[in-house]
């Protein structure tokens, strides 16, 4: 490939092979979902939801790809500005490690449990509730004016255990059978029923949300779904875009964390909302 001045532009190293078959990308196109992967990984780290950004811009780039293989991207390049904000989080957040634990576990199996129940269960049905649950969520939160403003932790030992792992393992399997807004609907659970605030909870849906993006990722890539040298470019700017929305987080606190999911779940609601009218 050259450019207009004549200098050739290697693009070997970009060469993939997925399920539509082999594909090149132009610079251009790399270059618009690295920038899409660098505000998913903002908008993640804050409060969850990066995949309203990042999944369309990959289905707008690359539109005869398989969309497995897509989705297997997203999680190659998402899961790198996930982990990296729960070290973040981790340095200045004092994780439940008690509760967090079993609960991580608890997500990763449901994640993989969804995974495979998507495979001999259609989502047709969760597709038309998504956006009046979401819906449900925004006007509880607008409701109540305190919600996750106070980090106050409701129940320890064996309660707050079960109560992790039930979030887990509930949202895990949600995120592997469907996924939109997973780590909204974590950071929303966290606050409602653990107690949480917000800042406390979107950290803790961070770790939780690493081990469902890592289950998702393990079972695509092993069915050969995922482009990985264009999910390593979008990576990089995943952990750069990751970097400054856990810095705003850490800095505004609760306040502003309980702002920003406001915006994403309304975004949500109406992303999955035009979804259920057009997709049926």
């Amino acid at each position: 490939m050259q450019n207009p001045k004549g200098v050739r532009v290697d693009l070997a190293p970009f060469v993939f092979v997925g399920r539509a078959g082999p594909s090149s990308p132009s610079m251009t196109d790399l270059a618009i979902v690295t920038l899409a992967s660098l505000f998913a990984g903002f908008i993640d780290a804050i409060v969850g939801g990066g995949g309203l950004i990042l999944v369309p811009a990959l289905f707008s780039v690359f539109p005869s790809a398989a969309p497995a293989t897509l989705f297997g991207t997203n999680k190659g390049a998402s899961i790198w500005g996930t982990a990296w904000a729960t070290g973040q989080f981790a340095r200045q957040v004092n994780f439940e490690w008690g509760a967090l634990g079993p609960a991580t576990a608890a997500a990763l199996l449901g994640s993989l449990g969804g995974a495979w129940a998507v495979t001999v269960v259609p989502a047709g049905g969760l597709r038309k509730m998504l956006p009046l649950v979401l819906l449900g969520v925004l006007i509880y939160t607008l409701a109540r004016k305190d919600l996750g403003r106070h980090h106050a932790p409701r129940a320890s030992g064996p309660a707050q255990v079960a109560t992790a792992c039930a979030i887990g393992a509930g949202i895990g399997f949600y995120d592997g059978f469907f996924g939109p807004g997973t780590g909204s609907f974590f950071v929303f659970l966290f606050v409602r029923f653990m107690g949480y605030d917000f800042l406390n909870a979107s950290a803790s849906a961070k770790l939780l949300n690493t081990a469902t993006n890592f289950a998702a990722l393990a079972l695509l890539a092993a069915k050969g779904h995922v482009w990985w040298q264009v999910a390593a470019v979008m990576a990089v700017a995943n952990v750069a875009g990751s970097l400054l929305g856990t810095r705003l987080a850490l800095r505004h606190g609760a306040g502003f964390v309980r702002v920003v999911f406001i915006g994403v779940v309304g975004a949500l609601i109406l992303k999955t909302g035009w979804d259920a009218l057009t997709r049926g």
